[in-house]
């Protein structure tokens, strides 16, 4: 961990409104699709209509004779040219010991097509509609062989197997624990519990669906790709070394603005690399810019988790041994997350801020017919916060405990911190107890029942749910490198291999460099998505503050003391003599001094520039808890979530009203898949829900007041801003906070378990079975 001077400010706790929206609100953002024509070519991709075929014959004369049509591309024309496949991390073991084996993700299909959505050929046209209606007219003939969709029916014997050298569709496994210890303290137990849960697959969606740009430099003939990235190092070097083959320094990648990416913008997708392809094919610039169904269908989902959850509890409700069997569908596809999502992300949270004694966990990765599972907001985490959340709650109503004070049995204390947890991952701080007190406080936990008799009055159910949390960030990625540069015209440039998609980086780095340097907020750049300026992990997994905020302030730490040296040479004096402040070098006890632009003027190319990295010592562990109340129509089985109230735990917060911006997305989001999100595919492979039509999200009226309360009182030990990661904080406690609600409100009706998403068809129905067996 980089260590700072004491006195060094970084703008902690300053709540500076977004310095992004004035430019963003006013129509002047800089998405894919505010580039300029400029004589490009569109491309368009055909996808299979199919999920599991084999691919006969594929004629594309009827399109490429089309005027306007400038070329079509299919799988074999990819391989004759050697494109290469997009990578995935093969580092896992199937449940024999052997390798884990996956089929090779192509830009376009060769021989066969393994899901409904797979691009399978790709038109090059004039304009875009020419190219739609040109890839319509492609003849594919297809010899459909049978499908599964279900990675619980392709465990089963005789399953259609998506990749034949996987005969038993398990892609890889994992276990944890001693399962012998769990099974004789399950034996002994005075109590047990146990539940079969679902995180269902959900869409990500982002307010800007994919889109890329891509052309070739006639006279260096460097490839510049334009696209949506949250990664745009790994994303050059990917589509460099991996599909095209070239030297990565052969590829610069640009990001302008991202209306959003939750996660989903983190891979090298096969659109990418086809206009990438087609550039350098035809020497022509191409571009191509998804639809919403687009995003559907070829675009990574998220969660797809199934899972038995099991308590062993003494009767005083502690928790004796704690048992989980999951089950992860990954698509038919892997992407560069899909395995380890299941098998590793989850088991680091999966004991919550619960000192579990015993724990047995055993995940499988399966693959089926459909689109591939890839980083969704939480990645893993939701997932397994979930599982423990819910056993709470349900062994809590079993003994007939108050759910807090079954919790409280559980936490861990703060003396037992650092705490190593039972998968080996160590919580350097928290206070979790705190935590909850102050929530149920804030809450007006007592006034509950008074709320609930109102709502009964009114013919409602009425319930109450609570969640305590805990989230894993860093992305296992350590460091993050910048640059900082002072300009003889009196700016500062920041350059960051981070990338914004929402979170408001740029506020929140300007106001760490105008605090540390003394410099105003509008003498201050932030640049980001430019690989030839910066290249580092990039965002994911809530690291950009964590992670790259650290690299700032050691930036603007190193800036002091390179200046102090320059300064020391050209005012004469010793190092030690020289004082910074506000943008001024001066030798202390004199009125002697120069200013860090000046400086500048002097060196070369005008600036004084420093390169830095950031390393934090371990990830990050925020922390909180969420409470909220619901009330069901038992007429129509429609939720609503009426209150909802979060003390949550980021450490030092440098912009507070930035990370309750970020806690409020991630609610809604948690809400969305606790009442109404999920996706749907026919026992053909088929997608169901390939629009808003059939997909449904939480609109701003679905959405209650949301009470954020930042909590400073257990600050980060493993970086020295003293930060948590917070982008991803609220879509790992909502979901099971808001499905805890639902169950309580209608547990006086004896429903025990629902899975999500908690529809009003799926809620009435149960309150209909429940009155009839009543009954």
């Amino acid at each position: 961990m980089n260590i700072l001077p004491g006195n060094l400010r970084f703008g902690a706790g300053q709540p500076i409104k977004r310095l992004e929206d004035q430019r963003l609100l006013t129509g002047k953002g800089q998405f894919i699709d505010d580039k300029p024509a400029d004589g490009a070519l569109w491309l368009h991709v055909l996808r299979s209509p199919h999920a599991h075929a084999k691919i006969v014959s594929i004629d594309t004369k009827p399109a490429a004779d089309m005027p306007g049509v400038e070329a079509v591309f299919t799988g074999e024309d990819l391989i004759r040219d050697d494109i290469g496949t997009i990578p995935t991390l093969a580092i896992f073991k199937r449940p024999d010991g052997s390798p884990m084996t996956v089929p090779p993700r192509r830009l376009l299909a060769h021989e066969v097509v393994r899901f409904a959505g797979e691009p399978v050929a790709a038109v090059i046209a004039s304009s875009r509609a020419l190219a739609q209606e040109a890839a319509e007219a492609i003849a594919v003939e297809y010899e459909v062989l049978p499908a599964v969709v279900d990675p619980l029916e392709a465990l089963k014997p005789g399953a259609p197997l998506v990749w034949p050298q996987a005969p038993d569709n398990v892609v890889a496994s994992m276990n944890y624990g001693d399962a012998t210890k769990v099974e004789e303290a399950f034996v002994k137990a005075a109590h047990r519990v146990s539940l079969d849960l679902v995180s269902q697959r959900l869409v990500p969606s982002a307010m800007e669906p994919r889109s890329t740009i891509a052309e070739v430099d006639k006279k260096s003939g460097r490839l510049t790709l334009y696209v949506q990235s949250q990664t745009p190092g790994s994303t050059r070097d990917v589509l460099a070394e991996a599909v095209l083959k070239r030297p990565k320094d052969s590829v610069r990648v640009l990001v302008g603005d991202i209306g959003g990416g939750f996660g989903q913008k983190t891979n090298v997708y096969p659109e990418d690399g086809i206009v990438a392809y087609a550039a350098v094919k035809l020497a022509r610039k191409i571009r191509w810019r998804g639809d919403r169904t687009d995003d559907f269908v070829g675009g990574t989902h998220g969660r797809d988790l199934t899972s038995t959850g099991e308590f062993a509890l003494d009767e005083n409700g502690r928790v004796l041994a704690y048992r989980v069997r999951s089950v992860g569908g990954t698509g038919a596809y892997m992407s560069g997350t899909a395995n380890i999502i299941p098998l590793v992300l989850g088991p680091f949270v999966q004991t919550g801020v619960y000192d579990l004694p015993l724990v047995h966990f055993e995940v499988k990765t399966v693959i089926t017919n459909t689109a591939p599972v890839g980083a969704y907001r939480g990645a893993g985490r939701p997932e397994a916060v979930f599982i423990v959340e819910r056993l709470f709650d349900a062994a809590a109503r079993k003994i007939g405990m108050d759910p807090r004070a079954i919790r409280k049995a559980n936490y861990i204390k703060p003396s037992q911190l650092p705490y190593t947890n039972p998968v080996g991952q160590v919580y350097d701080s928290g206070a979790f107890a705190h935590m909850l007190d102050r929530a149920a406080k804030l809450a007006d936990w007592d006034g509950f029942n008074a709320r609930k008799r109102a709502a009964k009055k009114k013919g409602l159910l009425y319930g109450r749910g609570l969640t305590s949390y805990i989230e894993w960030t860093g992305g296992r990625a350590h460091t993050e490198k910048v640059s900082l540069h002072a300009t003889a015209e009196g700016r500062v440039i920041l350059h960051s291999g981070t990338m914004a998609m929402g979170q408001g980086l740029q506020t929140t780095y300007t106001q760490m460099i105008s605090e540390a340097l003394g410099i105003p907020l509008d003498k201050i750049d932030v640049v980001q998505g430019d690989t030839d300026l910066a290249t580092g992990f990039g965002s994911v997994g809530s690291r950009s503050l964590f992670v790259g905020g650290t690299a700032v302030a050691v930036s603007a730490n190193d800036m002091i003391t390179k200046a102090r040296e320059k300064a020391s040479n050209l005012l004469e004096t010793s190092v030690e003599d020289i004082e910074y402040r506000d943008g001024f070098l001066t030798v202390v006890g004199t009125d002697r001094r120069i200013s860090l632009f000046d400086i500048a003027k002097k060196e070369a190319g005008a600036q004084l520039s420093v390169d830095s990295e950031g390393e934090v010592d371990g990830p990050s562990w925020p922390n909180g808890t969420h409470i909220c109340e619901v009330e069901i129509d038992p007429e129509t089985g429609e939720s609503r979530v009426v209150r909802y109230t979060t003390v949550d735990d980021v450490g030092v917060a440098v912009n507070p009203m930035l990370v309750t911006g970020q806690i409020h997305g991630g609610v809604a989001q948690g809400i969305g898949q606790a009442l109404y999100e999920g996706v749907a595919y026919d026992a053909e492979g088929q997608m169901l829900t390939a629009s808003y039509q059939d997909y449904c999200i939480p609109r701003a009226a679905d959405i209650p007041p949301i009470t954020v309360t930042l909590d400073d009182s257990a600050p980060c030990r493993t970086n020295p801003l003293g930060s948590k990661g917070c982008g991803e904080s609220g879509a790992i406690g909502g979901p099971p906070c808001v499905t805890n609600g639902v169950m309580d409100a209608l547990s006086e009706l004896g429903i025990t378990q629902l899975n999500t998403p908690l529809t009003p068809q799926k809620i009435w129905k149960a309150i209909q079975d429940a009155r009839a067996a009543g009954a």
